[in-house]
């Protein structure tokens, strides 16, 4: 009746999603088509506290911009003063995700988005009591009939809005791209050249250690455009669990200590770093990687330096590796004024 009233419409505009040229077409689910009504409601609803029981937190508490929206923390405080017991993930380039949560029990990321709110470590809030503080809104009202053509919305519309914004979020304009677009004989932008020609040799030199077998060895879970290879990996975090990871969603012993293997987009901004943000720097990563290995009967066969605790980089590789990892960093994303609050 509201709806009506104030004269809103159902007539959604096709939104079009600024894809990087050298990035896949991104796979939209036939039952969430993206529209410009549809990400706006998802970006109003991103930073909403009231979807948190005592309307302190939203999703934006815990996946903040300047840390490429992930958490600077270990662990994310909830609604109760509660931590966690992983360490929030940035949220990047979702619309290419396979699985999401580390433990990948999430398959689409309508399903991943349900979670949080009645989640009583996080926002702690039931769905049909979050529902009902939305619809006292009239805003709220207009917005889900100018998206989905609803007025008895719930939590499925919820979870299709917010899936629609964060599919807009896409990263690839870091100078890593020019550096993979220079590797792989991609053209490149007159801009573009410039930003090449600044690549010092320390970055090139990291870039090539990164993708060597006989240097630090990355690539074979961190490639190509999304710097990530979708898959579950033991990387050598412990000899024994105290976190099953995958193990536990697949009660399969063998998944036992796999985790979901990150990107390493904007790397640089979204410390700590692992499922459990054990390492507070970029440096303890690397320091990992070199010597730190753990054995394990689940270890990735793919860390061919396991059985001597790592790649056993030197200083100077360590430097240049480092180097090159900070070329990740995309200034534009984490700027992007389209992603922040409407009303900051």
């Amino acid at each position: 009746m509201a709806c009506t009233k104030e004269k809103v419409g159902y007539d959604p505009t096709p939104y079009t999603l600024k894809i990087p040229s050298h990035f896949p077409q991104m796979n939209i689910p036939a039952d969430n088509p993206m529209t410009e009504e549809g990400v706006l409601l998802g970006r109003m609803l991103f930073y909403e506290k009231r979807l948190s029981l005592n309307q302190t937190i939203s999703c934006g508490s815990c996946h903040a911009p300047d840390a490429s929206f992930s958490d600077g923390n270990q662990f994310s405080q909830g609604v109760n003063g509660t931590l966690g017991t992983r360490n929030a993930m940035a949220l990047v380039n979702l619309g290419w995700q396979t699985s999401f949560f580390w433990d990948g029990r999430a398959h689409t990321l309508e399903e991943q988005i349900l979670e949080p709110v009645p989640n009583p470590v996080e926002m702690h809030l039931q769905w049909k009591d979050a529902i009902s503080r939305l619809k006292t809104d009239g805003v709220y009202r207009n917005q889900f009939f100018k998206a989905f053509g609803v007025v008895e919305f719930d939590s499925s519309h919820v979870a299709k809005a917010l899936a629609q914004f964060l599919r807009t979020m896409i990263s690839g304009e870091s100078k890593y791209d020019v550096m993979y677009k220079f590797a792989n004989n991609i053209p490149l932008t007159s801009s573009e050249l410039a930003i090449k020609n600044s690549v010092t040799s320390e970055e090139w030199a990291g870039f090539d250690l990164f993708k060597s077998l006989n240097g630090a060895d990355c690539f074979h879970c961190h490639n190509g455009t999304l710097m990530q290879v979708q898959k579950f990996s033991n990387n050598g975090l412990d000899a024994v669990f105290s976190d099953l990871g995958r193990g536990v969603i697949t009660q399969n012993p063998n998944d036992n200590g796999k985790f979901k293997v990150p990107t390493l987009r904007n790397i640089a901004l979204s410390a700590p770093y692992m499922h459990d943000g054990r390492f507070a720097t970029l440096d303890d990563v690397i320091e990992h990687y070199s010597t730190g290995i753990q054995h394990s009967a689940t270890i990735d066969p793919l860390i061919e330096f396991a059985s001597v605790g790592g790649v056993q980089l030197n200083s100077e590789q360590r430097n240049q590796l480092k180097a090159f990892l900070l070329t990740l960093t995309d200034y534009n994303f984490v700027t992007n004024p389209d992603f922040k609050p409407l009303n900051p």
